[in-house]
């Protein structure tokens, strides 16, 4: 069986001092643990796609001829085509802490907002802040999320030009975020062929294990490396595939690598195929899906997606629990054709070292995914 091991090459910048006084006398460090102050982390705070699906069912969409991608096939962002060479790339995402360090809150909710963008082919440009925060939390910590957003948004090349705050008994941040793409280049989560194969760049469980960090459970080695993977980008991952005739992509995120992989396979009509032995995941997490540390959110995308997947081998419980995890910042899931397939996947190892082929695209079967 594949296990994960090795690192994300981001590294983390902190100008903090230990024990440094924020407002009010507060230690940082030693009395402020922002996941405590949260119900759910991260995108595990994400709406279940069932209710979702219900939510959004009898909305009228109004019909635009240059709307090129709604909301209509659950795909990542809108894109408005402007002229025959520029689409505007738009996408909304925030969530309460999933980290009590505030500046690397801040750029995990800036890398997992703008990784719509990248998913949909795009390059982020623009991003507005999206704030809410209790009325006695220090302004250091305030400013220290802001700053870890900030920073991100400046390594994706993109710039921040103001945003919306407003006073909660939670704290939660996020991005909302326009990108560029040429029109004849959008990638959508709706695409897969018969014959692709398919990529994913990150590893999953990133749910457990932070289900696990807010029991202080979880090791030093896992949290350190967890918080590498969701703050780097998947910008290399773009970069990557958009050089190969790749038909379908989407970032994995809240509804887990089933909930999205089930999206795909429903957008495109197809049957998506995923080798259970192939997908890398975190070793920690699968001891803590063992011991029960699973994420409300994993059994809203088990509950969504269990119908439509049929099971052609045993997979233990405690695996089948990570392929529904919620994943916060988690990677691109990648459908590429099949003679383009190995390249891309050299290229994306060369950025990537994590990145590894789980499955592959057929003719549409009685189930929507398969697990072999």
């Amino acid at each position: 069986r594949r296990r994960f091991a090795g690192n994300a090459g981001i590294h983390r910048h902190s100008e903090r001092r230990d024990g440094e006084k924020c407002t009010g006398g507060i230690t940082m460090k030693d009395e402020i643990k922002l996941t405590k102050l949260a119900k759910c982390a991260g995108c595990g705070a994400k709406v279940g796609a069932g209710i979702l699906a219900q939510l959004l069912g009898d909305i009228r969409v109004r019909q635009d001829e240059n709307l090129l991608v709604g909301f209509d096939k659950s795909d990542d962002a809108s894109v408005y085509k402007v002229s025959d060479e520029l689409a505007l790339v738009q996408t909304v995402d925030f969530f309460p802490p999933i980290a009590d360090d505030p500046y690397t809150f801040g750029q995990i909710a800036a890398t997992n907002a703008l990784s719509d963008i990248y998913a949909m082919g795009g390059d982020p440009k623009l991003a507005l802040n999206i704030m809410c925060v209790p009325e006695d939390m220090p302004k250091d910590t305030v400013h220290q999320i802001l700053r870890g957003g900030y920073e991100k948004v400046y390594e994706a090349g993109a710039l921040i030009t103001g945003g919306h705050s407003i006073f909660d008994d939670e704290p939660k941040y996020g991005l909302s975020v326009t990108g560029f793409v040429h029109p004849d280049k959008i990638l959508t989560n709706s695409g897969a062929k018969e014959g692709d194969v398919l990529l994913l760049t990150k590893p999953i469980g990133i749910g457990i294990l932070t289900s696990a960090m807010k029991a202080d459970l979880c090791s030093k080695e896992s949290t350190e490396l967890a918080m590498r993977l969701m703050t780097t980008l998947n910008k290399n991952g773009r970069d990557a595939m958009v050089k190969y005739r790749v038909h379908a992509c989407t970032d994995v995120t809240g509804f887990s690598l089933m909930g999205h992989s089930f999206e795909m396979a429903q957008g495109s009509g197809m049957s998506l195929h995923i080798d259970s032995l192939s997908v890398p995941f975190h070793m920690e997490a699968l001891e803590f899906a063992d011991m029960g540390f699973i994420p409300a959110g994993a059994y809203r995308n088990r509950t969504y997606v269990e119908k439509g997947i049929l099971k052609k081998c045993e997979i233990p419980r405690a695996l089948e629990d990570i392929f529904f995890d919620p994943q916060t910042s988690g990677g691109l899931l990648i459908a590429v054709a099949e003679k383009d397939a190995k390249d891309c996947l050299a290229a994306l190892q060369a950025e990537i070292p994590n990145a590894a082929q789980i499955g592959y695209v057929t003719e549409l079967h009685e189930n929507y995914l398969i697990l072999e």
